[in-house]
């Protein structure tokens, strides 16, 4: 059971609304992560904001999905593995082969497993990586631009992780545990 209040899309602030209005218009749900961080429009609304330029990024969907998976599963986060598990096989059609890879921090093609390593490094280290690490990145052809990139998308990752790991929000995408909690 959720230890912080999710309300409903009825209940949340009134400028909250319009932003889980194109949630549902985008996904056809209101996930409880977002209704919970809609009972703070200036929460839900710097998440949506990044989420969305990063959307925008030179990361492809299933890169971005991955990375949410190495970190969600890096973090130990329950609700986010499994959100993204169901996004990544259902809307940017991951495999379960690379879905199961990625949690691992790992890709079935080594310019991603590049950048899965970097990512499961900049969550460990807090972003104090060295200059080996960089260096892996860039020899896999990743450039500065994409390095921003992957270094936002664990930012944005380590955000929702925390959020739900706090909060223990209620699972509302079928089931997926964490190896920490398997």
């Amino acid at each position: 059971m959720s230890r912080l209040a999710i309300p409903s899309v009825d209940d949340v602030p009134a400028a909250s609304k319009p932003l889980l209005a194109a949630v549902q218009k985008q996904l056809g749900v209101v996930p409880n992560m977002m209704k919970l961080l809609g009972s703070s429009p200036a929460a839900l609304e710097g998440y949506l904001s990044l989420s969305g330029a990063l959307a925008k990024g030179t990361l492809d969907a299933r890169l971005r999905e991955s990375l949410a998976l190495a970190v969600a599963e890096f973090n130990g986060c329950d609700y986010c593995l499994a959100a993204h598990s169901y996004i990544g096989k259902n809307l940017v059609k991951l495999s379960d082969d690379e879905i199961g890879l990625a949690r691992d921090g790992q890709a079935s093609t080594a310019r991603n497993a590049a950048a899965l390593r970097f990512a499961r490094r900049v969550a460990a280290e807090h972003g104090r990586v060295t200059d080996g690490d960089l260096g892996s990145l860039r020899s896999a052809g990743f450039d500065d631009a994409e390095t921003i990139e992957i270094v936002l998308n664990v930012a944005l990752n380590v955000l929702t992780n925390y959020v739900n790991n706090v909060a223990h929000t209620d699972i509302d995408f079928p089931r997926v545990s964490t190896h920490l909690h398997a």
